[in-house]
């Protein structure tokens, strides 16, 4: 019976204590917009409304009714304002974007109008309270990304291959052509390329550079060369999960399905462009970046993350 006690105990303690690795939560990058904002780190735009039935009617069975279509209405123009304040580069909000272009503010005003309600709220006095929120990615991306963002073509990588074995001879050798000399035992390179480091995705930490997040951020070295920016992305991959991720903390970065399982981590070291978005790498880790063709695999495919505060 004792031991029957005992090991429901050792199950239960095994159950309350928390197991290293599993259910870690990071903190995430939210960026407060007008009357809502942009969580960066899961890509969803949110806004809320609030919504009153007329004082007449007050008591009336269709008061909540019209009192949430009211907060559904606020709420969708709230969705709009933070929409327009969403930078699209270190230098252009959408608001900036859709200024040349009508059509781009009709097409973002339709998908806000097609946003989701996560969450309702009845308060005392009869008022209610809607939160709306959508996706940077997909449609709102499609719809607010440079064009100069296309669909690459595939990306070939060169892998460097030995130069071909010298078979021996199988003829007898003649004793006199024999040759005493000492046989050198290093081998010959001769035709070999070195092997250049191939990594999996990128992590930039631009931690202490108030650097701000943006839909198409460029990473530029030293000199201010781009190493990373939409002369490298495929379109598709930019529209379905954004040119790159962000997150607060270096290993949310870092262990991000985006990136791994090797990525690269490089330290930025300044921001370019009146919005901050851009991020200044030493030229050493560019160099790094630009080793192996392979990396520029990853590039297309987006699997970059950056860390911000």
């Amino acid at each position: 019976m004792k031991k029957r006690s005992f090991l429901a105990l050792v199950v239960a303690v095994l159950f309350i204590i928390p197991v290293s690795g599993y259910g870690v939560e990071y903190k995430q990058l939210f960026e407060p917009i007008a009357n809502g904002g942009v969580n960066w780190t899961t890509g969803i735009i949110q806004a809320k409304g609030m919504g009153a039935p007329p004082e007449r009617y007050y008591g009336k069975p269709n008061a909540r009714p019209m009192a949430i279509r009211a907060a559904k209405l606020d709420a969708m123009r709230n969705l709009l304002e933070v929409t327009k304040g969403v930078r699209v580069n270190s230098t252009t909000t959408v608001e900036n974007y859709a200024v040349s272009n009508d059509v781009i503010i009709t097409k973002v005003y339709g998908l806000v109008k097609g946003a989701q309600v996560v969450d309702t709220q009845y308060m005392s006095d009869g008022t209610v309270e809607v939160t709306m929120q959508m996706s940077i990615y997909g449609a709102f991306a499609q719809v607010v990304l440079p064009q100069d963002i296309k669909k690459l073509e595939p990306i070939k990588t060169h892998t460097p291959t030995p130069p071909p074995v010298k078979k021996p001879d199988t003829k007898p050798a003649d004793k006199k052509s024999v040759d005493t000399k000492p046989v050198d035992t290093k081998p010959d390179d001769t035709g070999m390329e070195s092997l250049s480091e191939v990594y999996t995705g990128l992590v930039v930490d631009a931690r202490g550079l108030n650097a701000r997040p943006a839909m198409s951020p460029k990473i530029v070295d030293e000199t201010g060369k781009e190493v990373y920016g939409s002369a490298y992305v495929s379109r598709e991959f930019a529209v379905q999960q954004g040119m790159s991720g962000y997150a607060k903390e270096l290993t949310a970065a870092q262990k991000n399905q985006r990136v791994t399982d090797k990525p690269l981590t490089v330290k930025g070291i300044s921001t370019k462009g009146s919005g901050r978005s851009n991020i200044v790498i030493s030229n050493a880790d560019a160099d790094k970046l630009k080793s192996a063709s392979e990396n520029l695999s990853f590039m297309k495919k987006c699997k970059v993350m950056i860390v911000v505060d």
